[in-house]
């Protein structure tokens, strides 16, 4: 089956508390790390939200802001049931702001493996990345009865709905940056390979 459109949401709703700042606008390379996000993700989607709670007129310059529909912080489940209810595309993709060498072909993989699930995540041979994942509309109202019974734990969920995982081999796509160290350690790969 041909792969529809999809739009692309970028998760960059959390606290951040180990960054210090607000991570999707931490600059990495001159950059905010978002726009890293969003130059990868662009050529796998049809159109691009961000998932924000803070600075939202900052990340609304560029694209259509989303915040959760609660104001508690209450994990990336909150946030991509707002982008669902927002989204105009009948499949979303997810992918955190802090993520900058995630897989180029994610979104085909994740789409052509799916088979009939309406949740597909990324793992490697390590470890789960559900943050990185394709949603059905159809999960919107099992997703708010989920989050309205006081549940936040994302993999619960996705094993609830009997989501399918997708093994990607190459485990470095998955790194993520969370502290002011991870963003130089990364600075310093990439200014290195170029």
């Amino acid at each position: 089956m041909e792969k529809p459109d999809i739009t692309g949401v970028i998760l960059a709703g959390g606290r951040s508390s180990r960054m210090g700042q607000d991570k999707g606008l931490v600059k990495v390379n001159g950059q905010p790390l978002f726009e890293h996000i969003a130059a990868r993700l662009a050529p796998q989607v049809s159109h691009i939200l961000i998932s924000a709670n803070q600075n939202q007129h900052i990340y609304a310059e560029n694209y259509p802001v989303i915040g959760d529909v609660t104001s508690d912080y209450a994990g990336p489940l909150a946030g991509m049931l707002a982008a669902l209810q927002a989204s105009p595309s009948e499949w979303t993709a997810f992918v955190p702001c802090d993520v900058p060498a995630f897989p180029d072909n994610l979104l085909d993989r994740l789409w052509n493996e799916k088979g009939t699930a309406a949740i597909a995540y990324a793992e490697d041979e390590y470890r789960a990345h559900p943050t990185l994942c394709l949603l059905h509309r159809r999960v919107i109202t099992p997703l708010s009865d989920y989050l309205n019974a006081g549940e936040r734990k994302l993999m619960l969920f996705f094993e609830q709905q009997l989501a399918r995982k997708v093994r990607f081999e190459n485990s470095s796509a998955f790194a993520n940056l969370n502290t002011p160290e991870n963003v130089s350690h990364w600075q310093q790969l990439t200014r290195g390979s170029k």
